[in-house]
């Protein structure tokens, strides 16, 4: 069978010392997109939407600090244990989601320390930007022929042949069109759902959805951790679990409480 074969280059151009990387701008374009969708929401809910571009700061360095960190200290601790300054080479690559999350949400609460907003409100507003995101990181591991899927014969298998010659699993497109398909339903959600219940179903909703992706495309991917484990769950699947359980109940908790009428 012909495989359908991958071999873009991942920086687009290089100017000197100056890259221009696939991925970097699908991130940060990610990020332009989404300070448009909330101008839209700030503007509709009649909030200050000047404040938008310090939220932008805010989001980025957080999301890019989390994100660095549980990689270098979960997926390849071994390594950076011994090269500590490595860990500031963010340009080598090496982002966790998991750690992505977790940054946003310190730096959301900061943010809101400063400017006075409500925390839950801003979150459940910034959870549907946040998947575009999500989806947009994906489809950068993808141009950057990382994060591959495991050996298949499965008709629409990709040959990624920066890495090898072998037919895989696109479990970047698993991801990056899930995540983007959860978009689109958290959109749909914000229109229909009562203001109070989306207020505090939509990150839920959102986190929930996106690491049950997450944890069951693990099955597909290759190992990513630079350490083995007998145990039959991976990393990513292990740090899933905790979001996973939380997102249920608490999406659980706040639905019997619209119903008896206390929120």
């Amino acid at each position: 069978m012909d495989y359908f074969t991958w071999n873009i280059d991942p920086i687009i151009f290089k100017f000197g010392f100056l890259q221009v990387r696939w991925y970097s701008l699908l991130f940060v374009g990610s990020f332009v997109v989404g300070l448009y969708i909330m101008q839209y929401i700030f503007k509709k809910e009649g909030k200050d939407s000047e404040i938008l571009d310090s939220l932008l700061v805010y989001l980025l360095v957080g999301t890019i600090i989390g994100a660095r960190l549980v990689h270098c200290l979960f997926y390849e601790p071994n390594y950076y244990l011994k090269h500590p300054l490595e860990i500031l080479f963010i340009w080598k690559g090496g982002l966790a989601s998991h750690g992505g999350l977790l940054g946003a949400i310190i730096a959301l609460w900061i943010f809101v320390k400063r400017y006075k907003l409500p925390f839950l409100w801003l979150m459940s507003r910034l959870s549907i930007p946040a998947m575009l995101t999500a989806s947009a990181i994906r489809f950068g591991n993808f141009f950057n022929s990382e994060i591959l899927g495991k050996p298949t014969q499965v008709p629409w298998a990709i040959i990624f042949k920066r890495f090898d010659s072998t037919p895989r699993h696109p479990a970047q497109l698993y991801e990056a069109i899930s995540y983007l398909l959860i978009f689109f339903l958290l959109i749909y959600l914000y229109k229909r759902l009562p203001k109070k219940l989306s207020i505090y179903l939509l990150p839920s909703i959102g986190a929930g959805l996106s690491f049950g992706v997450r944890f069951f495309i693990e099955f597909v991917k290759m190992p990513q951790a630079d350490y083995k484990s007998n145990f039959f769950l991976n990393t990513g699947q292990i740090l899933s679990i905790p979001f996973i359980l939380f997102c249920i109940i608490w999406s659980i908790y706040w639905i019997i409480r619209y119903k008896k009428g206390t929120i």
